[in-house]
């Protein structure tokens, strides 16, 4: 069967496998689908991965041990130990460490025979077009919304396939976004949430062995794509529901109105995706609505200060059980609204949770509820272990 992506049916013959390699993947050579001539396109195919993060992990792994030829990998975050739990590509040693250089290491280990390209840099508009150009198709294991909607954007103007996934609590998804074929991203989600809206892995948390399914779920996809067999996800949405373990496919259709792939297109080059979905990459978002937002160190002064105000947390009891910051209130984000009889609106009102977004929200609920007083910690309580007192857990 021919590939279905144009570069790898064009180049594979050029390909040679070597005794090892013929012996390392014999179970592919043996079946029909596959065939030596499978196992080449393998070999003559170039995947760029974006995150080497909960889903970058499985999927590196795989792709590796199925003999892809050329990984790309793009990132520039160092491992931490809140990563280990699910990151498997990344190994308790290599904390501190870069994640390109850790995962570079555990591909060595597995498949010596790929070649691994890394970017050590964030994606940007300023260099998506040029890192992606010469792949075959971009596997996006990312978790924040202006990097989807950038490598969604740069895969249409360049015309390559664009493996999604994405993983919350216990629940993930992937489809294939490719213009040329099917819907894009933009297709299913014309405009991103309101910043803080929509929690991160960080923020809600997620099952370690989640990213497992959906990543190597997203690698076969990929491998499907190079060998040009089975029917891909172009058009349909897979969603898992570890809890229920159950899978449900959606259809998705290409939307004639898209501004990218539509058929009057609008958008015809990368634009600043930060600013698209609400954020600034120079600085936090300081106001929203009016209320301003308090550093942590600033609050360690008020704190040591005494000066007279209310600090309260809004995360979860189980979370208050393992972290908190002294002097603070509990007042979980879901019984904030009836609880505010409890709160003395003439009073400066100071509130944190883990990071800072859902404390955001609750600030906008105090705020709309006739609290005009209210300050929003930046980073949370992950802010204050970091920078304040290293003795607060961080999770």
């Amino acid at each position: 069967m021919k590939s279905f992506l144009p570069r790898i049916e064009k180049t594979f013959s050029e390909a040679e496998l070597s005794l090892e390699e013929i012996k390392r993947y014999g179970r592919h050579l043996i079946m029909p689908e596959v065939t030596l001539e499978g196992q080449k396109k393998l070999k003559a195919a170039k995947v760029l991965a974006v995150g080497t993060g909960g889903l970058g992990s499985p999927l590196l792994l795989y792709l590796a041990a199925a003999g892809v030829g050329t990984i790309g990998i793009v990132d520039f975050d160092v491992v931490d130990h809140s990563n280990l739990h699910r990151q498997i590509v990344h190994k308790t040693k290599n904390v501190g460490k870069p994640k390109i250089e850790s995962a570079i290491e555990t591909i060595a280990e597995i498949n010596p025979n790929v070649q691994v390209i890394p970017y050590e840099t964030a994606l940007r508009s300023e260099n998506a077009l040029e890192i992606i150009k010469d792949y075959d198709c971009v596997v996006d294991g990312t978790d924040n919304f202006p990097t989807r909607y950038l490598v969604n954007d740069a895969c249409v103007l360049l015309g390559k396939p664009n493996v999604y996934g994405s993983i919350f609590r216990f629940e993930g998804q992937s489809t294939v976004f490719w213009a040329e074929k099917g819907p894009c991203y933009r297709c299913l989600y014309p405009e991103p949430p309101e910043p803080g809206m929509v929690p991160s892995c960080a923020e809600g948390g997620v099952l370690g062995v989640l990213p497992g399914v959906i990543g190597v779920l997203q690698a076969i996809e990929t491998v499907k794509l190079i060998l040009g067999i089975g029917k891909p996800l172009i058009g349909r949405l897979l969603h898992f529901d570890a809890l229920a373990m159950r899978f449900r496919e959606y259809v998705l259709r290409k939307d004639p109105d898209c501004p990218l792939c539509g058929e009057n297109p609008t958008i015809n080059k990368l634009i600043d995706y930060e600013a698209f979905c609400g954020l600034h990459r120079q600085q936090p978002v300081d106001f929203t609505n009016g209320i301003p937002s308090i550093t942590v160190e600033e609050l360690k002064r008020a704190l040591d200060e005494e000066e007279n105000f209310l600090l309260i947390d809004v995360r979860e009891e189980h979370e208050y059980q393992i972290a908190r910051i002294p002097q603070s209130k509990l007042i979980p984000l879901g019984q904030l609204h009836a609880k505010l009889h409890e709160l003395d609106s003439s009073k400066k009102i100071v509130v944190y949770c883990k990071m800072g977004g859902r404390s955001l929200k609750a600030c906008q609920l105090l705020y709309n509820a006739g609290f005009k007083n209210i300050w929003n910690v930046q980073g949370g309580i992950d802010a204050w272990s970091q920078l304040i007192d290293p003795t607060v857990p961080r999770y």
